[in-house]
């Protein structure tokens, strides 16, 4: 069963990360029965190329509002009705499952693609958005094919039994799922994105978990050209690409920013083209064969480079920075500090992560 489940996984993961163009006319009749199930009639469906298309402009005959007040705009109403529909049927296929069954198929296939959607597809809506997005949270998670993908496994893999009736429902959360992008439902009418054209992974999980991440461009575009840049699942702008100099990373005040820009082009030759100074270097005793070395990197702050105590996925120790308080002058007891450990105990190491 736990090999079929992470088969069922795989599967899902597919579908939710596709660029193959929306099928329209299966989003449309399965959109139209979960209206149905609300108790209300199909509405009319507005299509559009991206997530910050669905957010900046105004299907006709519809009034406008800015995107970060979505959840509180007149007329957003649903998407609270569909998600209560979502939850009962959840209440309703659980009491059908035993909980040993539903347990091992959360862990193999739910919650291994939560943190791939949030890690990937909802980083690029957080970017449409361009702010928090509290608000309609709720109904983008209700979007999310992990729960689709769950219930699909515990069919599957481990056989259980469903009523036609709640099948019926679950095969309409499926379809929506398996054709098209996001989609924002009002009363009369509704708007569904198309899929990107291009998504940038890698995995970075146990559980095949992944995350956008792309070293020569866009990580996720869609079709109108709207993008998101992404290194290593951290949303960044797109100059850490096109342009990341030292200059344009000192002026950067966000930290994470700022750190992958510097990845990108390698601590080494951001070391060398900023001119720091080399305070003092030393073998690593919980890397043996490496060398710690610990630079001036600006008032107050140091960086400590060094090199991964394990090979990553691909076979290579990647080369790092860690900022350290200007107060060290030891690069060993420096690298202690960031383990909480003094200089002795970080000496001690047979051989650090």
């Amino acid at each position: 069963m736990q090999r079929e489940a992470a088969e069922i996984r795989e599967e899902w993961l597919g579908r939710a990360l596709s660029t193959l163009p929306a099928d329209r006319t299966a989003a449309e009749a399965a959109i139209s029965g979960l209206y149905r199930l609300i108790g209300l009639d199909p509405p009319r469906f507005h299509w559009v190329p991206s997530p910050v298309a669905a957010l900046t402009t105004v299907p006709p005959g519809m009034p406008s509002w800015p995107a970060e007040h979505i959840g509180r705009a007149p007329g957003w109403t649903l998407p609270p009705r569909f998600s209560a529909s979502m939850r009962q049927l959840c209440l309703d296929l659980d009491a059908r499952i035993h909980p040993s069954v539903s347990g091992l198929i959360r862990q193999e296939v739910r919650d291994p693609l939560s943190r791939s959607s949030g890690s990937s597809l909802l980083m690029a809506l957080r970017a449409a958005h361009d702010v928090e997005y509290h608000a309609t949270n709720t109904w983008y998670q209700t979007q999310c094919v992990s729960w689709v993908a769950h219930y699909d496994a515990v069919r599957r893999a481990a056989g259980a039994v469903f009523t036609s009736e709640q099948l019926r429902r679950l095969d309409l959360w499926a379809a929506v799922a398996r054709s098209c992008g996001w989609w924002w439902p009002r009363q009369t009418v509704c708007v569904i994105s198309e899929r990107p054209v291009t998504v940038r992974t890698e995995v970075w999980g146990d559980n095949g978990e992944v995350r956008l991440h792309s070293a020569d461009g866009p990580a996720i575009r869609y079709p109108d050209g709207w993008d998101v840049h992404a290194w290593h699942g951290t949303r960044v702008p797109s100059w850490v690409f096109t342009d990341p100099s030292v200059l344009r990373i000192d002026r950067e005040v966000n930290v994470e920013v700022r750190r992958c820009a510097i990845e990108r082009i390698g601590w080494g030759s951001y070391i060398g083209q900023a001119g720091l100074r080399l305070v003092a270097s030393a073998p690593d005793p919980g890397n043996p064969g490496s060398e710690l070395r610990l630079y001036d990197l600006r008032r107050e702050t140091r960086v400590l480079l060094a090199i991964n105590g394990s090979v990553e996925r691909d076979g290579v120790r990647r080369q790092y920075g860690l900022t350290v308080p200007a107060s060290f002058d030891d690069p060993v007891a420096a690298a202690g500090w960031t383990y909480g450990l003094s200089a002795d105990q970080y000496s001690l190491l047979v051989r650090r992560t």
